[in-house]
C-alpha cells in the first residue's frame, strides 16, 4: 500500500497516507515524498497542497522505524539521515507554491514539513512541536528550514525544550500563516489556491528559487543575480505575455484552463 496518495492536476493534492500511525515517517514515506517533490513540473502543476489522512497531519518519526535505527551503525544512521535531508530539500525546492493543510498533530518532522511549506493553514486545535530532544535526538535535518521560518530566538526556546505549542503560538512565530476552525480548513486553503493560480507559473518558480538564493545575503552581493533574473523574465514569453495582457486590458494566457474563478 502506498504511503502517499496524489491527486494530480493544476492543483495537486498530496496526502500522507499512514493514518493508523498518524502519518509518521518511515523509509517508504520519505522515498515517496522525495520522488513526488522531484517530479513536479511548473505549468503542469500550479499549486500543491500537502495534508495528512486521518486524525493528524504528521506525528514525526514512526516508532517501528525508530526501533530499527536503534540498532544501526553510525554509517547506517548517516545514510538514513541523508535520505531524510534530501526529502526536506526536495520539498523546499518544489517549483510551485506548497500549501500545508494542518490538523491534529504536527510534531518533530511534521513541524519540519510546515517549515518548508510556503503557506500553512492550520486548524485552531492543531498541536506543534520540535520534539526530538525529549527522545534524545536532534531536530537536525529540519533545522535550516525551521531557523529560516521562525528565527533563532524562537528556535532556541522550542528546539531545546521540545515543548509542544498550539496554533496561536505557531502563528505568532511565523510557522503558520492562518488559523481557522477545523471545519473551515478546506475553504481557507481554497482561498490561497485561487491567489496562487492568478500568478504566472514560470514567474512563481523563478521567484521561489530567487528568494532562496537571496535570503541571508547582503543586497550588494546579489545585484548581479537579481538584475539578471528580472531581465531574463521580462524578455521571456511569459513576461512578454503578461505585459501585453496588461496593456490590452485582458486576462493573461496562464489563466486559461485552470479550475475555479479567474477574476
Amino acid at each position: 500500500m502506498s504511503t502517499l496518495t496524489i491527486e494530480h492536476g493544476p492543483v495537486t493534492t498530496v496526502t500522507l497516507n499512514r493514518p493508523d500511525v498518524r502519518n509518521a515517517f518511515n523509509e517508504d514515506l520519505i522515498a515517496e515524498l522525495t520522488a513526488w517533490a522531484r517530479s513536479v513540473v511548473p505549468g503542469d502543476t500550479r499549486v500543491a497542497i500537502l495534508q495528512g489522512a486521518g486524525k493528524a497531519f504528521c506525528a514525526g518519526a514512526d516508532v517501528h522505524w525508530m526501533s530499527k535505527m536503534a540498532g544501526y551503525s553510525r554509517d547506517e544512521n548517516l545514510a538514513d539521515a541523508e535520505r531524510a535531508a534530501a526529502m526536506f530539500n526536495a520539498l523546499d525546492r518544489v517549483p510551485v507554491p506548497l500549501i500545508g493543510r494542518i490538523h491534529g498533530a504536527a510534531l518533530g518532522g511534521g513541524s519540519g514539513l510546515a517549515a518548508v511549506c510556503d503557506v500553512v493553514v492550520a486548524a485552531d486545535d492543531s498541536v506543534f512541536g520540535f520534539t526530538e530532544v525529549v527522545l534524545g535526538i536532534l531536530p537536525a535535518m529540519i533545522s535550516p528550514y525551521v531557523l529560516r521560518k521562525i528565527g533563532l530566538t524562537a528556535a532556541r526556546e522550542l528546539c531545546l525544550s521540545g515543548a509542544r505549542f498550539d496554533a496561536a503560538r505557531a502563528k505568532a512565530i511565523g510557522l503558520v500563516s492562518e488559523i481557522v476552525p477545523a471545519t473551515a480548513l478546506d475553504a481557507a486553503v481554497a482561498r490561497h489556491v485561487q491567489l496562487f493560480l492568478k500568478a504566472a507559473p514560470t514567474a512563481v518558480a523563478r521567484a521561489k528559487a530567487l528568494l532562496r538564493q537571496v535570503h541571508g545575503r547582503l543586497p550588494e552581493d546579489v545585484v548581479g543575480l537579481t538584475t539578471a533574473a528580472i531581465a531574463d523574465q521580462r524578455v521571456s514569453p511569459e513576461g512578454q505575455e503578461g505585459l501585453r495582457a496588461f496593456l490590452d486590458k485582458r486576462p493573461p494566457a496562464w489563466l486559461n484552463n485552470i479550475p475555479g474563478p479567474k477574476a
